[in-house]
């Protein structure tokens, strides 16, 4: 690239260097005599070069881009189509200096231009706001002290392009706008970016240092950013196919500057450093050069020397990582190179240690290429046995300072956590190799980083205020390779971004240089163009957050990313499929602004994720002795496992897993915020040819650099506005001759060129006059030039025939006179030949000559004259002389005075030269002290600003504690009312526990009594008790885990549930804007075609308020009947409540029957069990839970992961959403500006009508009168509006209110269906629990048999009858605390629940007592069941048997008739609600007929209201007769009374156009009325026509119920008569029982052993229920946590799906242990079927008892739920639109509802099939009835669901036009201002005739006051016309109601 031209050892001037910025003229001449054709001359592709040759166009149409047009080139005729053919420019615009002021803007010119000024020699050129500079791969002097002289303080056009105009115009916009200054250099390797950037620092360094002096001993500072070259050069620089010194990082230096200009330091910050190249290159390509200038002779100087310092050896081959490709550069001198290092690293002030570590530390990277791993055994272990000193390994580990064996056990074997311990993982060879190419890489990279720091501390000077900065940046540009990767498509979207941010910024610049000019233009956003990739890339499921994600899992590969890409981005216009040519592996394509590129993602996981061993980390960390290298690695966590300090750290620190790609982001993101708060500055760097020849080109090269520069796009920007422009003074000037005359008839600029435009007939869309230029379209000027050309050539041909006129006039007129001189010549001599004889004549001729001649005398005197003068002179001048020498001589006397007087003086010289000496030590201690106190006064400033950002940050810190605090306060009253709240159950617990107290003590006297016979029992007791609390803490431990998970589910939950909210809210400001935005759009066109068509517009505007008025009506339509079904479905909650009502009463039925069974219970004895068993059962269950919470624990983790899928994926949507809303906002606000602007002009246009003539005037009062009107106009309809829209909210409100209502009756109807079905499948279980004991009885009774000689175990029963009295006791407390805890819960829900509750604890304090009597009567008959135990064995198997058979008969008959009596109350209670609502239909019909009735009325009295209106104009109309006669009669003059009439006539009109709007609002409401009435007919018929359909089905139901209970009750009276049959074998049994009760007393050692299995199972059964009831608790807190999730998702659907399955999983656990408590059961009834029976059946009860409370704790939950629901969503409503929030709530709710009816129609679909197997034949009939009937009412629910969402769809449709309405209503509001603007302009002139006509005002005021008066006349009849429009609706509403009927 150019290089700096030096001043040579004798101090030559720097070059001329003219020839290099500008064409010369002899080029200039040869350029105006091509030839060229203006018509015909165009450029055709060359598919030889790949370039353009010109040619001549035959034919064809270059205007029609399908045409064929034929080119001849020479001899040769082509023939292309018309898109592959452009124009030549004209001569003049050879080598053009800006490219954008070509005419003919094709790529062609583009390349034309380029190439003959690079070939010129001239190789800046301007392109817009870009300069373009082609590298001349020779040195020119462009770059000296002349030349910046050239540049300094000049503007851009003042001077040819250069690199330098554009540093300078950044540093004169710092100075003088004090803004950031950034250039951005781009362009492809060996472009020259680097020396175009070393450039821009020195002139900015020239610039800021001035001329001044410099201090020998202090380097300055473009010495230090030079010193840092060769460090970044030789880290950060290598070979490349197309440079050898490339560099492979992005680097922005800003240089800093204060506030007057002058260099306050520099800093540099890097993108994108090439890491790849560390460890792997191409066989044409280099690694970085200073790993190979350690290996050069010069290091052997250094130190010790460098290569026996750093353990290298001289071949390089020897190092696998850098020599893959070339070693050697022929251009670059790497010895020369790393002296150059060296001195840098000194010069910079890096410490001796520091600049040792960092070689040491390079040399390791090369190192670790040699370390070698081998496989060792079958599985694949690697292994590395060469760890010596002198092996790679040993010599890596002496450089890094770490032991060698650690290192390679650490990258054989790492570490990895496993929970909360650490295990190593064995790795393959493949895996060891990528971990040691990765740390390589990283540490070089850390190294990099840390280099970059240092030089930047060396470039800052602290004691320098910084103001501003002028930033370089040198990035790469956009690349098209043969195979492109991870590294084309980094860079890639970067010059997206800096493209989009060019076309954004000159967006910006041109379209506000023409709002400054004040030409017509439609603001355009080129920054929109490249949107959709940058979206692509960017948006939540773009390319780098799959990248992302794909990175995170660890078996993710390059086919699952490939796949994962199609997938999400297939169908995107700009994602592609592979076109490569070049690479056929490639994967995937994207149409990039440069061109499509396609991409293969082989590697890109591993490259994204550049992983790092965390073992091998934390040795560096810990155990190197290098301390450059612990430093390095300090911000990363390793793997603390030494101490506990290090192990917090690594928690705070959270872990290193940063990826390429989110780094890359982070660093791209905050360039970019960088450079939008800079003023930017454009170069683009090319490259001429590949074979750095100078002078040559090739264009396919060329074109495509400019196509990637963004140059071609910048110019298809250009070409779409007005890229040509000129001065008026310039346009006047040269195109003056074509229309002299209209140019000087204006003096103003744009008149007299709009004349000159004119007369040549030039198109005015071609050009646009500004107020400083003149604006053309690309090509206009071309054809401007031709009208000039053609005047030209006719005046040139003018001249040329003037001057070959006057040329040949003059030979003309010499051949003439000569023609004549002839003649005289003749004469003469005729003369001479007569007279030459003559004597006279002779005398004559000779005397002549003495004619004249001077007098020598006289000359003589002059002459002795001025020989006089000039020697008095002379004699003066001796006398001067004289008198000199004699002062001379006297000053010679004074001098030697005066040093006889000095030598005298001498003496006193050494008093002063001690003086002296003393002033300059206390001069030098002086200035230590300054320098000193100029040291404190820099540290004291650091300090200030240091504690001043410390005093930030605790005020940040204060301000969050105080946050805290108060929220912390807020979270203590609500502990302090919950502690209230407990200290009131706790007094009302310590009530009961001490009634409670007793009753333990009297047991406890029992229990002392009973005790010493159980000293044996209390052993094997001991042991059970050991066994369960070795199973409680085992499910102790599972249920901690279990809600462990479980909170990090809800925290999951809510964390979801608040980003759903705040995306939701976005998404809600976003469509408001996006429609905000498009009515912007809309209104600018409007207000354009507004200013010139104003009277149509009015007439437009009246017949729209009619059609929205109309509109609205339609609207209201729409909301009545949403209303009146909403009222249908209140109807349908209200028979749900009833059917609620009776299902409680069924309730309180079953807790009657429980009473009953639990005293027979409690008086029936027990039964034996079998012990072994029972414990062999508990223990396979326990098995079976702990297998369902690993399922729990397994499903939570999978719920987690999708949640935080979820969680990443609507946080990044957020994102995404939240950069849309910024980009619209921008775009508003420039929208606004534009708008302001605009109005601007209006104004000054206004001005220039006031200027003109005074005609004008009348158009403006009939303006003024039109616009008045037009107020008024719009003022009624934003009154009407106003009424509509707060009628609209108000109707919403209701509306979201009835559906919160309906959704929470219909969420209490399922639940209610939910636990009938329970109830029926618990009965079912039931049942097969009864036929289960009845088989196992016979087994039992078998066993009783065995039991007998287990007499001795009567002690033990004693014993156990202790432990369960305290089992009883323990029951007893938990009961009472759960039955608190039952009423604590439903206190606030109402009293009844808290009634039932009471009812319950009394009921099990009464079988608390029941079962102790029992207790003590078993005990008492013990003995006497001893006795008699022998005899009744045999008796008591027969009669068992018998009683089994019974019992099982007479539960199953009743059951059954239980069944039928339930099905029958239903039907009656079906047919009781159907005549209630026949009822309530008629009650309807008749209030609709009385609002019909009241309507009429109120129409009757708006006729009567518009009547007076009528009158009261009527007598408006004669006062002003009245008014003009009084001013008829005045004395006034006829002017004022004419202008008076004028203004009274005006306002009679509006009077009348108003009342003609009253009348017509009047004809709109009585065809309202009469719309009204038919409407109310058709629901009249309707009704009625529903009524009997009604009526039919009603009978039809009536017929088939009759039947159905006249089956029924022929299978209840064969049922009843086999009941009384079992009645009787019962009583006759019962008999048997009792005379065997007596003898049963006898059987001591039988009713012992069944005492002691009855209270073994009691106590069992007591701690299952109470484990029970622990999970219970459990899944209610799980329930309530879940339910508040719920309520914060705004019912999001997937996690109330998660939650339900958790649920179900619950319910399964419990009814595991409900089962163990059934077979539990089965053993109470091995004495007598009877007590089976009962104890069954207290089981069911209390089963039905625990689902129904938990049915009534999710009805609880889910009616806050409900509650919290509806605030939210009015909330929100209320916030971002109520209507759409409404609308959204609603139907979310109606497709609840939908889903909830489908469930309903499924739990009945089930108990229909259950009902169908056990029901007989003539309940089979019924249920198929029942089945068609419930067909027909799904297929009413379907159609109903059609209507509603037909309703919906119009309700938005309505809702949209009345926002369209509100906004054209805005716009007209807006036109109205702007007009009342240009309205009180005119006034400002009619001000003097305001005074004579006041009085004529005040008449006017009182007309307006009364037709103020009529107009809130109007207004209330319409209010009172929309109330009978509500009425009306409510009629509609309840007579479909009634023609629906229940479902």
């Amino acid at each position: 690239m150019p290089g700096h031209i030096k001043l040579s050892k004798s101090g030559q001037p720097d070059p001329d260097p003219t020839e290099f910025l500008l064409p010369s003229i002899e080029m200039k001449r040869a350029d105006q005599q091509k030839v060229y054709d203006p018509k015909k001359s165009v450029w055709i592709p060359c598919p030889k070069t790949g370039g353009y040759r010109e040619g001549l166009i035959e034919s064809g149409n270059l205007e029609d881009p399908a045409s064929k047009c034929v080119v001849a080139v020479g001899h040769e005729k082509f023939t292309h189509k018309a898109s592959e053919v452009g124009k030549v420019n004209p001569p003049k615009f050879e080598k053009c200096e800006d490219m954008v002021n070509l005419t003919f803007l094709n790529d062609a010119s583009v390349f034309w231009n380029l190439k003959t000024r690079y070939q010129a020699k001239m190789i800046h050129t301007y392109s817009g706001l870009f300069v373009v500079i082609v590298n001349p791969y020779k040195r020119y002097p462009l770059y000296t002290h002349r030349v910046s002289k050239i540049y300094l303080g000049k503007r851009r056009n003042e001077v040819p392009p250069h690199l330098w105009a554009i540093a300078e115009t950044a540093y004169r916009g710092m100075l003088n706008n004090h803004k950031n200054q950034a250039m951005l250099i781009t362009g492809e390797s060996g472009a020259g970016k680097t020396e175009n950037t070393k450039k821009v620092i020195t002139y900015l360094a020239l610039v800021a240092t001035g001329s001044g002096k410099k201090s020998e001993k202090k380097v300055s500072l473009e010495d230090q950013i030079v010193a840092t070259n060769p460090i970044m050069e030789s880290y950060g620089n290598a070979k490349t196919s197309r440079n050898d010194n490339s560099s492979r990082f992005g680097k922005f230096i800003r240089i800093h500057f204060t506030s007057s200009g002058k260099l306050a330091g520099c800093d540099i910050v890097s993108y994108l450093l090439e890491k790849s190249r560390i460890t792997e290159q191409q066989e044409v390509e280099r690694s970085y050069h200073i790993f190979y200038q350690l290996l050069q002779d010069f290091g052997d100087n250094i130190g010790e020397g460098l290569k026996k310092k750093c353990v290298l050896s001289d071949d390089i081959y020897d190092y696998i990582y850098v020599s893959q490709g070339k070693t050697k550069v022929e251009s670059i001198d790497d010895n020369e190179e790393l002296e150059y290092t060296e001195d840098a690293f000194n010069v910079l002030g890096f410490g001796e240690r520091e600049k040792w570590d960092c070689y040491m530390l390079t040399a390791a990277v090369m190192t670790f290429g040699g370390i070698e791993f081998r496989t060792k055994g079958r599985d694949d272990q690697a292994e590395c046995e060469a760890i010596g000193p002198d092996s790679y390994a040993g010599k890596t580990c002496h450089l890094l300072g770490c032991d060698a064996g650690a290192i390679i056990k650490a990258f054989c074997k790492p570490k990895i956590k496993v929970g909360t311990e650490w295990v190593t993982k064995g790795q393959t060879c493949e895996q060891a190799g990528n971990a040691v190419g990765g740390i390589a890489r990283a540490i070089y990279d850390r190294v990099f980083k840390w280099l970059i720091i240092k030089c930047n501390e060396t470039l800052i000077d602290p004691t320098l205020k910084k103001a501003n900065f002028c930033a370089v940046l040198d990035i790469a540009g956009f690349e098209i390779f043969e195979y492109n990767g991870f590294e084309q498509i980094s860079i890639n979207f970067v010059n997206e971004k800096l493209q989009q941010f060019f076309n954004h910024h000159m967006f910006v610049v041109e379209q506000e240089e023409y709002i400054r000019e004040g030409i017509d233009w439609e603001m355009v956003d080129f920054g929109m163009d490249l949107e959709a990739a940058i979206v692509m890339f960017e948006k939540p499921m773009g390319l780098w957050a799959i990248l992302e994600e794909e990175s995170l899992f660890p078996k993710a590969t390059d086919k699952s990313f490939e796949e994962k890409l199609k997938a999400s981005l297939g169908k995107l216009p700009i994602f592609l499929k592979p076109q490569s040519k070049t690479d056929t592996r490639a994967h995937f394509a994207i149409s990039h602004y440069a061109g499509i590129v396609s991409y293969n993602v082989t590697g890109w996981l591993e490259k994204n994720k550049d992983p790092v061993n965390d073992t091998v980390v934390e040795i560096f960390k810990s155990g190197s002795s290098c301390e450059l290298l612990v430093f390095l690695w300090e911000d990363h966590p390793g793997q603390p496992t030494t101490t506990p300090k290090e192990e917090g750290k690594k928690k705070k620190k959270g872990g290193g897993g940063k990826t390429v790609s989110s780094v890359y982001l982070v660093s791209l993101n905050d360039l970019m915020i960088t450079l939008h708060s800079c003023e930017p500055h454009f170069v683009r760097c090319l490259v001429p040819n590949t074979h750095k020849k100078p002078g040559d080109v090739e264009p396919p090269l060329i074109m495509h650099q400019l196509t990637c520069n963004g140059v071609l796009e910048g110019i298809r920007i250009c070409m779409k506005g007005f890229p040509n422009r000129m001065m008026y003074p310039d346009f006047r000037s040269r195109y003056y001759i074509l229309a002299e005359k209209e140019l000087r008839s204006s003096d103003d600029n744009k008149t007299g060129a709009y004349a000159l435009m004119d007369k040549i007939e030039f198109p005015r869309e071609r050009y646009r006059l500004g107020h400083t230029l003149v604006f053309f379209r690309a090509g206009a000027l071309g054809l401007l030039e031709e009208f000039r050309d053609a005047i030209l050539l006719r005046l040139l041909r003018c001249i040329q025939g003037e001057c070959f006129r006057f040329i040949r006039q003059k030979d003309f007129a010499k051949r003439r006179d000569q023609r004549a001189l002839l003649v005289v010549c003749q004469r003469q001599f005729r003369k001479w030949m007569a007279l030459r004889d003559w004597g006279w004549f002779t005398i004559i001729q000779k005397t002549r000559p003495l004619i004249g001649l001077p007098n020598p005398e006289e000359e003589l005197r002059i002459l002795e004259e001025e020989a006089n003068a000039k020697y008095g002179e002379y004699k003066d001048k001796l006398d001067t002389k004289a008198k000199l020498l004699e002062e001379n001589m006297l000053i010679e006397d004074e001098k030697r005075q005066l040093l006889a007087q000095i030598e005298r003086e001498q003496g006193n010289l050494s008093q002063y030269h001690e003086k002296q000496a003393k002033l300059n030590a206390q001069k030098a201690d002086l200035e230590k002290q300054l320098i000193d106190l100029q040291q404190q006064l820099t540290d004291t400033e650091q300090q200030r600003i240091s504690a001043t950002e410390e005093k930030k940050a605790l005020d940040i810190e204060c301000g969050a504690i105080k946050k805290d605090i108060e929220d912390i306060e807020i979270s203590i009253q609500k502990l302090e009312q919950e502690n209230a709240n407990r200290d009131h159950t706790i007094r009302s617990l310590n009530d009961e526990i001490a009634n409670q107290d007793e009753v333990i003590n009297k047991l406890n006297k029992e229990k002392k009594h009973i005790a010493e016979n159980g000293a044996k029992a209390s052993e094997d007791l001991q042991v059970a008790n050991d066994k369960v609390e070795h199973l409680n803490n085992i499910k102790s431990k599972l249920e901690s885990t279990l809600d462990e998970l479980e909170s990090s589910l809800d925290r999951e939950k809510r964390g979801r549930a608040v980003v759903e909210k705040d995306r939701r809210k976005v998404e809600g400001e976003l469509k408001i804007t996006q429609e905000t935005v498009s009515e912007l759009e809309r209104t600018k066109k409007e207000l354009e075609a507004h200013i010139s068509r104003k009277e149509k517009e009015l007439s437009s505007l009246s017949v729209k308020l009619d059609d929205e008025q109309s509109l609205v009506g339609k609207v209201q339509k729409s909301i009545k009947e949403l209303q009146g079904r909403i009222e249908e479905m209140e109807e349908e909650l209200e028979a749900e409540r009833q059917a609620r009502a009776k299902a409680e009463r069924q309730r309180s039925d079953l807790a009657r029957e429980l009473e009953s069974l639990g005293e027979r219970l409690n008086e029936a004895g027990g039964a034996t069990a079998a012990q072994i068993e029972l414990n062999k059962k508990r223990e396979s269950e326990v098995a079976k839970l702990r297998k369902d919470l690993e399922e729990c624990q397994i499903q939570h983790e999978g719920t987690l992961t999708s949640l935080k899928k979820k969680h990443q994926d609507a946080v990044a949507e957020m994102t995404e959403q939240i950069d849309q809303l910024n980009k619209m906002k921008a775009k508003i606000e420039k929208d606004k500006g534009q708008i302001m602007n605009e109005i601007a002009d209006v104004r000054a246009a206004t001005e220039e009508v006031n200027r003109s003539k005074a005609s004008a005037e009348k158009s403006h009062r009939t303006l003024l009168a039109q616009l008045n009107e037009l107020g008024k106009k719009v003022e009624e309809a934003n009154l009407t509006l106003a009424d509509f829209e707060v009628h609209k909210r108000r109707l919403t409100g209701e509306n979201s209110d009835l559906l919160r209502q309906l959704q929470e009756l219909d969420n209490t109807a399922n639940l209610l269906l939910k636990t009938k079905s329970a109830l029926a499948s618990a009965l079912d279980e039931q049942k097969r629990i009864a036929d289960d004991e009845a088989k196992e009885r016979v087994s039992l009774l078998a066993k009783f048999r065995n039991l007998e000689h287990d007499c001795d175990g009567l002690k033990e029963n004693l014993d156990e009858e202790v432990c369960s009295k305290d089992n009883l006791s323990r029951q007893l407390s938990k009961v009472q605390m759960e039955s608190d805890m039952w009423r604590q819960k439903y206190e606030v829900e109402g009293v009844a629940k808290a009634e039932e509750l009471e009812m319950a604890k009394l009921k099990l304090q009464a079988r608390l007592s029941e079962s102790q009597c029992t207790i003590e009567n078993m005990n008492a008959k013990l003995t006497q069941l001893e006795k008699a135990r022998a005899k009744l064995n045999e008796e008591l198997h027969t009669t068992g048997v018998q009683l089994d058979q019974a019992q099982i008969l007479n539960s199953s008959m009743e059951k059954k008739a239980k069944q039928f009596d339930r099905i029958v109350g239903e039907w009656k209670a079906k047919v009781d609600g159907l005549s209630m609502d026949l009822d309530g239909s008629q009650k309807e019909t008749r209030n609709a007929s009385s609002d019909l009735f009241r309507i009429k009325n109120a129409y009757e009295e708006a006729v009567l209201q518009l009547d007076e209106v009528r009158r009261e104009n009527k007598n408006l109309s004669t006062e002003i007769k009245d008014i003009m006669d009084q001013i008829s009669e005045g004395g006034r003059s006829i002017h004022e009374i004419d202008k008076i009439r004028k203004r009274l006539e005006a306002e009679k009109m509006e009077l009348e156009a108003a009342l003609s709007e009253a009348e017509g609002a009047l004809e709109q409401e009585e065809n309202k009325v009469l719309r009204i009435q038919l409407e109310l007919t058709q629901v009249r018929q309707e009704i009625e026509r529903r009524l009997a359909e009604k009526d039919e089905e009603f009978n039809s139901t009536k017929k088939n119920f009759g039947k159905a209970i006249e089956g029924m009750q022929s299978t209840l009276e064969s049922e009843t008569k086999m009941k009384v049959e079992a009645v009787r074998m019962k009583k006759k049994l019962e008999t048997d029982v009792n005379d065997l009760e007596t003898a049963l007393e006898h059987a001591n050692a039988a009713n012992m052993e069944s005492q002691k299995s009855i209270k073994n199972i009691q106590s069992r059964l007591r701690d299952v229920q109470a484990k029970l009831e622990e999970e219970c608790r459990a899944k209610e807190v799980a329930r309530d946590n879940l339910m508040a999730a719920d309520r914060r998702a705004h019912a999001n659907q997937n996690a109330l799906e998660e939650a339900r399955t958790l649920l179900e999983q619950v319910d399964r656990n419990r009814r595991l242990v409900e089962q163990e408590l059934a077979d539990t059961n089965e053993t109470l009834g091995d004495q007598t079927c009877t007590n089976q029976a009962l104890m069954g059946a207290r089981q069911k009860c209390e089963n039905e008892i625990n689902t129904l409370s938990h049915d009534l704790d999710e009805m609880g939950a889910e009616a806050q739920m409900s509650e919290e629901k509806a605030q939210r969503a009015m909330i929100d409503a209320a916030r971002l639109a109520d209507e759409l929030r409404a609308e959204q709530e609603a139907a979310m709710m109606l497709e609840r509802d939908r889903k909830l009816l489908e469930a309903q129609v499924k739990d009945a679909n089930a108990r229909l099939d259950e009902v169908e197997q056990n029901a007989l034949k003539g309940g089979k009939k019924a249920m198929s009835k029942m089945e068609t009937r419930i067909r027909e009412l799904e297929s009413e629910m379907d159609a109903e669901n059609r209507r509603c969402a037909d309703a919906q769809k119009n309700l938005r449709k309505s809702e949209r036009r009345i926002k369209e309405l509100t906004y054209q209503q805005d716009e007209d509001r807006k036109n109205h201002e702007r007009m009342q603007g240009l309205i009180d302009q005119l006034q400002t002139k009619i001000k003097g005739y305001k005074k004579q006509i006041e009085e004529a005002e005040e008449i006017a005021a009182l007309n307006l006051a009364k037709y103020r008066q009529v107009q809130n006349n109007l207004s209330e009849s319409a209010e009172r016309a929309d109330l009978n429009e509500q009425a009306l609706a409510k009629m509609k509403a309840r007579g479909r109601s009634v023609s629906r009927g229940p479902q």
